[in-house]
């Protein structure tokens, strides 16, 4: 009898353990469900990069506003003076596409402008 009682409650430890299993096991499959798609695509389709220079979610409306008031914009209408040549430009870090500004918070294209804009110093 004590063999019974033993060998039902390993039955039912392994059927136990062996459910958990299951449902781990699915847990982790469902949950990466549409987790396939390149890390360096919107979902939205566009294949607009994840650090996209236009991705303003991290910035804060007062840090968009002083980004405004500067006169940022995304292309310079002069062609001789853009971020990537301007003495307050920071450079992207490896395995990023945008570069950054001492003035403002955000992502930065290299070939953007603003009124602040100063010619690099070679030194």
């Amino acid at each position: 009898m004590i063999e019974t009682t033993e060998n039902s409650r390993r039955q039912f430890l392994e059927k136990c353990f062996s459910a958990g299993g299951v449902l781990l096991t699915g847990t982790l499959l469902l949950g990466s469900c549409g987790q396939n798609k390149d890390r360096d695509e919107v979902s939205n389709g566009t294949n607009t990069p994840v650090d996209s220079c236009d991705d303003l979610k991290a910035v804060g409306e007062s840090d968009i506003a002083v980004r405004e008031k500067l006169g940022y914009v995304q292309e310079s209408p002069i062609a001789d003076n853009q971020c990537h040549n301007c003495n307050l430009y920071l450079p992207p870090k490896t395995g990023q596409n945008c570069g950054g500004c001492m003035l403002f918070k955000g992502p930065v294209y290299a070939a953007a402008y603003c009124t602040y804009w100063a010619p690099k110093v070679e030194g």
